[in-house]
């Protein structure tokens, strides 16, 4: 496995729609992609099974899968290349790098699609909708832009919820029990690796359609929405 991991890696340094922690690049995606086709971001994306899915339905928008793990991101990179989808891009970075890496307002929108829970207390900031990530999102999106949320975790859905009150964020489409919903749109009905394997059991899959407030609270809300955690756990 180690062997085969190092092949991997070896041959996404040859891929040109793989970006590993790029210089210069923030600002210049049209240039990337040559076009100036609207950005959507798949975040935590793996395989990029999301990201792929999107770009074949919407070839005049460019996708960017962004993960940190490069074995993943050589399957989606991989099939890419074959399908000859000139229209995705993955980059290899830490989410919380973000911001080096966009402009303000150069992303129109974000899919977060069935990323690690965290579900202990103390990882609560690692969520992917906790408002520290929230924070870095604010700086990237188009005003208006929209943020997906796909899980099959019933605490993370409960927990974004929590957080889209509490700063005052404006919810689109709020779903909890997606596949039950009728004339369900072609791009939600993309399924990943990860979403096949039901690791959270719930037997649904919860859906958030989300826009953040022009200005986001800062950290003295998130004492709040620390105690909100906190009392949800110890009310179980």
């Amino acid at each position: 496995m180690a062997q085969k991991k190092l092949v991997r890696f070896t041959e996404l340094n040859t891929f040109e729609n793989v970006l590993q922690f790029p210089q210069n690049i923030k600002g210049k995606w049209d240039d990337h992609f040559k076009n100036d086709h609207p950005i959507v971001l798949e975040l935590a994306c793996g395989k990029g099974e999301y990201a792929l899915g999107l770009a074949r339905l919407y070839p005049d928008k460019n996708f960017i899968g962004v993960d940190i793990k490069g074995n993943r991101l050589w399957a989606g990179a991989k099939k890419a290349l074959k399908e000859e989808l000139h229209n995705v891009a993955f980059l290899r970075v830490q989410i919380e790098q973000l911001q080096q890496y966009f402009a303000q307002g150069e992303v129109r929108e974000i899919w977060i699609t069935f990323p690690d829970p965290q579900l202990r207390f103390s990882k609560a900031k690692k969520r992917l909708t906790h408002p520290r990530f929230l924070r870095i999102y604010h700086q990237l999106l188009k005003t208006g832009g929209l943020i997906h949320l796909k899980t099959d975790s019933p605490n993370l859905y409960r927990f974004t919820k929590e957080v889209l009150y509490l700063y005052n964020c404006t919810i689109v489409k709020d779903a909890d029990d997606l596949y039950k919903e009728d004339a369900l749109s072609e791009e939600l009905k993309i399924k990943t690796y990860y979403e096949s394997l039901d690791i959270a059991e719930s037997n649904r899959i919860h859906y958030l359609a989300f826009q953040l407030p022009p200005v986001l609270a800062d950290a003295q809300k998130d004492l709040e929405l620390k105690e909100a955690i906190r009392y949800e756990l110890d009310s179980r």
